[in-house]
């Protein structure tokens, strides 16, 4: 009898087995790589425009991406909030160097950052932790990690020009400088140290030893180009303009006002005057020897400039000096009315450049005591001169 053989089984071939596990692995990659890019697409919307700066996560690779888009979204109310509180701005100093971290780490004491995870990593993520740079910065804490992150990208602080005319008041100063906006510089704070409402400091300028306790900083604030950090304040600008006065009204000066027998006080209340009553600076030293020779018999001023400094702001002409005069502010009971008053006013009524200290500290000797516009010369703005009464009316006729 024959025996009936069981057929061996069929051999499987590495090849086929090793076929069919690639083909295994390529569908659960591509599945992978699917559910990722769903995944970080998911992320990216949940990140919004938080981290929309423009070329952010160059280089990153697939992975680092993803867990950072992760990490983000994970932390997207975090990026939303301010980094601390309050609003007052800080100086921030990034020096050569430093690292992301290290920046970080330096925002924290000045109340700039509490997480220097989420900072770096948000960093990393946009690409801006290589183009952070070297300066320094104005930062607030009402900031957010990507407000922060693009402010120090870019350059840092850049210093501001102001620029105050010859002859302006204090008042008309407070006005440009609410109208700028310049630095960290407060309008209100301006106009309350220079008046004396508030605390500053003068026992620093000698020369202001004159100015009486409750008098403002009226004719000391220099006029003037200043370059000015962006990060200073009204009383860094106060002082630099106190110290180009003591720069620019030296000893030889102060020594001829004494002379004179006038305080600092009065030779700046003098050249303040003068300032406004002409432009042509060639002139200015005829007008210091008018009023000296009025001075010098008691005769009264009768400065127009005094009294428009009294009226003020004249909306009509949207001028702070009023011009013409009308016969009733002539009466106007102001002791700054020097039509009314004799002597010199109580205090300057602009703050005059240098020409015009010049002028007071070395007045062009002369005899005359009027001075009227004069309509015939060339030279706009110009005066012309006389020594009596009569004089005067023939050259105040001219012009009628």
């Amino acid at each position: 009898m024959t025996k009936f053989r069981e057929p061996e089984p069929t051999k499987k071939s590495p090849l086929r087995w090793i076929a069919r596990m690639a083909l295994l692995l390529l569908t659960v990659s591509i599945c992978l790589v699917a559910t990722l890019f769903v995944y970080s697409r998911w992320q990216q919307t949940r990140l919004g425009g938080i981290a929309d700066v423009g070329g952010g996560a160059v280089g990153l690779n697939p992975l680092e991406l993803l867990f950072l888009e992760s990490y983000l979204s994970l932390n997207v109310d975090a990026l939303e909030s301010p980094v601390g509180s309050g609003n007052q701005s800080l100086t921030f100093i990034i020096e050569p160097g430093e690292s992301a971290e290290t920046i970080a780490n330096n925002l924290i004491p000045l109340g700039l950052l509490q997480d220097v995870e989420l900072f770096t990593r948000y960093v990393r993520y946009t690409g801006l932790d290589g183009q952070m740079e070297v300066g320094k910065y104005l930062l607030t804490p009402d900031m957010t990690i990507p407000d922060l992150a693009l402010a120090l990208s870019q350059s840092g602080i850049r210093d501001v020009e102001i620029i105050f005319l010859d002859g302006w008041r204090i008042s008309e100063m407070v006005k440009y400088l609410e109208a700028t906006r310049p630095a960290n510089i407060d309008p209100a704070e301006f106009a309350n140290l220079t008046a004396g409402r508030a605390p500053f400091d003068r026992s620093r300028y000698d020369f202001l030893s004159s100015v009486p306790d409750d008098s403002s900083l009226e004719g000391f604030l220099f006029p003037g180009s200043y370059v000015i950090p962006v990060e200073a304040d009204a009383s860094y600008l106060i002082d630099i303009m106190l110290s180009r006065f003591n720069q620019q009204v030296p000893e030889q000066f102060r020594s001829s006002f004494d002379n004179q027998g006038l305080s600092v006080y009065d030779a700046v209340t003098l050249a303040s005057i003068i300032q406004k009553e002409t432009r042509v600076n060639g002139e200015m030293g005829l007008m210091a020897s008018v009023y000296g020779n009025r001075l010098s018999v008691g005769m009264l001023l009768q400065a127009d400039p005094t009294v428009q400094y009294v009226i003020g702001y004249h909306e009509e002409s949207d001028s702070w000096w009023k011009s013409p005069l009308a016969a009733a502010d002539l009466l106007i009971d102001s002791p700054y009315n020097t039509y009314l008053y004799g002597g010199l006013p109580p205090g300057p009524i602009t703050n005059p450049a240098l020409a015009a200290l010049q002028a007071v500290a070395a007045p062009t000797p002369s005899e005359y005591l009027f001075f009227v516009a004069d309509c015939n010369s060339e030279i706009a703005g110009s005066h012309v001169f006389s020594h009596n009464f009569e004089e005067h009316l023939l050259n105040v006729n001219q012009c009628r």
